[in-house]
């Protein structure tokens, strides 16, 4: 079997398929570096070489907290383990605790072994720790500073890392001014002639828009902003980048995709967990700050974006500004958002307690735990179409999915009972745990009546692919070393976010407390009540 047009065989090794020495010579001109003369060695078809890092390190604030250890290190270890990172690859710890560079290494390899996704090789294990260093110091001590950065010129020197360095803030947005000015204080935003020092910020980017645009400025004063990439991990998903194949390379959806035959959208973040031991972060923030502004706002303008001239990062990112712009909020906020409080209840099988008896929780706490709003995309595609945005905690399941719902046909040449099953066709794009995209439509049931009712079509990842899909922060983290950010949020498109929730959050701070919904239900009957006044109701995932 030939490969399609287009398609090289991963290899260049398949027997039906064989690219010229003219066209593997172009090609390999094509992924050299700029100015850098092209490698006869390299195989052009291999799709993998555009994709690994160059010489490099990675310098990670916050390295004992739970995202560094469930979800960063392990995603490091999987992209060396798949052959993505530089074999001088650094990698440095900076925190407060009194740990050697062994230490350190232990608490890399503790979290690799319980959390990475793909297996444990003790041969990448060990090139991998070659590069560990730990600098241990408070975000606001000088000298420790000073100290990373003598670590990081000595990796230079004994990694070939070449000057060119990440750093991760994983740690709470009130510290992030105080680590990019010191940064900048003892010149590590600045490397040698020719290479690169970049900034990874993890949301929330600010918790309204003037700390934002304040964080921003801080921010923007150091790294010029090519160079600063914040995150959304949901973004990295491969489900979520999905939405743009599905969209612009299938010529059967984009005809339909617009006010002329779409009712409405839901766009749904769901998880079945309380907060945890996270009290101390999420009392204040809620779910619509936490999620809404980021997350579904992000998914939002996915779903609506016009086609980008080209995949690169500024055109992606014009047309998600172009979207978020053009968000407009409903004219009565007291009937078309909803904000919620779980309350006790069973969930899975097990009795949990309310919000407001979790450790650390006032019990006169006024934060949402739970968010509903509609919202409307003034632009000639989608003018009229209702986008459903909710999220929140305590829910009947985890699931994060988008679902275009289509308006009824105009006419049915049925009688009433044979189609009183038959609902709207939708399309669901499901982003997690179950990735894949569903399609419901109507169909005769067998027989020899003729009754229509909703039937669906299912594509999951799991099925459709051998190789599994890469944990976001995997994509991301290598994107970053890269340089490539087309999955990053700019600027604009956070203070945009804010834009869009701020007028919420004012209105809900002087209107009243979250509405109580027991555990393991959908959330308050106020939200079953917004969509029940448009004439619709909530998808069920």
């Amino acid at each position: 079997m030939n490969a399609p047009a287009g398609y090289p065989h991963k290899g260049g090794s398949h027997p039906g398929f064989q690219l010229s020495q003219a066209e593997k010579t172009q090609l390999a001109h094509e992924t050299a570096p700029d100015g850098a003369a092209a490698n006869p060695l390299r195989d052009a078809a291999d799709r993998r070489l555009p994709r690994i890092a160059g010489p490099c390190g990675l310098v990670m604030f916050g390295v004992t907290g739970d995202l560094s250890r469930k979800k960063l290190m392990p995603a490091i270890y999987d992209l060396a383990n798949r052959g993505l990172l530089p074999p001088g690859f650094a990698l440095v710890g900076f925190a407060r605790r009194d740990w050697a560079n062994q230490d350190f290494a232990e608490e890399v390899h503790q979290a690799v072994k319980e959390h990475s996704r793909t297996p444990y090789r003790e041969e990448v294990w060990r090139q991998l720790s070659e590069g560990f260093r730990f600098v241990s110091g408070e975000f606001g001590d000088k000298q420790a500073f000073i100290e990373l950065k003598e670590t990081i010129d000595k990796l230079d020197a004994e990694r070939g890392t070449n000057g060119n360095h990440a750093f991760y803030l994983s740690v709470p947005p009130k510290f992030f001014p105080g680590v990019v000015e010191q940064l900048h204080e003892v010149g590590l935003d600045q490397g040698p002639e020719g290479s690169w020092r970049r900034v990874i910020i993890e949301k929330p980017f600010g918790h309204d828009l003037a700390s934002a645009r304040e964080l921003n400025a801080i921010v923007d004063s150091v790294f010029p902003p090519k160079s600063v990439f914040r995150i959304d991990h949901y973004l990295g998903k491969e489900t979520v980048q999905n939405i743009l194949a599905l969209r612009f390379a299938n010529e059967m959806f984009e005809p339909i995709w617009s006010r002329d035959h779409v009712d409405h959208v839901q766009i749904t973040m769901a998880e079945d967990i309380g907060i945890g031991g996270r009290a101390g972060y999420y009392d204040g923030i809620g779910a619509a700050r936490d999620v809404i502004q980021n997350h579904l706002l992000q998914l939002l303008a996915l779903t609506a974006m016009e086609e980008p001239v080209s995949f690169d990062a500024d055109a992606i990112a014009a047309e998600k500004t172009k979207v978020l712009s053009a968000v407009r909020l409903p004219d009565d906020l007291g009937t078309y958002t909803v904000r919620g409080q779980y309350a006790a209840g069973w969930q899975g099988g097990e009795k949990v307690i309310g919000y407001l008896q979790e450790d650390g929780i006032a019990p006169d706490s006024t934060t949402d735990t739970y968010a509903a709003v509609k919202l409307e995309v003034n632009t000639r595609r989608w003018a009229g179409v209702p986008f459903y945005l909710r999220t929140g905690k305590r829910l009947g399941r985890r699931v994060t999915e988008i679902a275009v719902v289509f308006k009824r046909s105009p006419f049915l040449p049925f009688t009433p009972t044979q189609t009183e099953e038959l609902g709207q066709n939708a399309l669901v794009i499901r982003v997690q745990p179950d990735e894949g995209v569903t399609v419901r439509f109507g169909s005769k049931v067998p027989g020899t009546s003729m009754e229509v009712r909703d039937v669906n079509m299912d594509f999951a990842y799991g099925e459709a692919f051998t190789e599994s899909s890469p944990e976001a922060y995997e994509r991301l983290i290598l994107d970053v070393l890269l340089g490539d950010a087309p999955l990053f949020p700019r600027v604009e498109e956070v203070e945009l976010g804010w834009e869009v929730l701020d007028p919420i959050e004012a209105y809900w701070a002087a209107n009243g407390k979250p509405e109580q919904y027991t555990s393991g239900t959908w959330g308050p009957a106020k939200a079953d009540e917004m969509l029940a006044k448009d004439g619709r109701s909530w998808r069920r995932p």
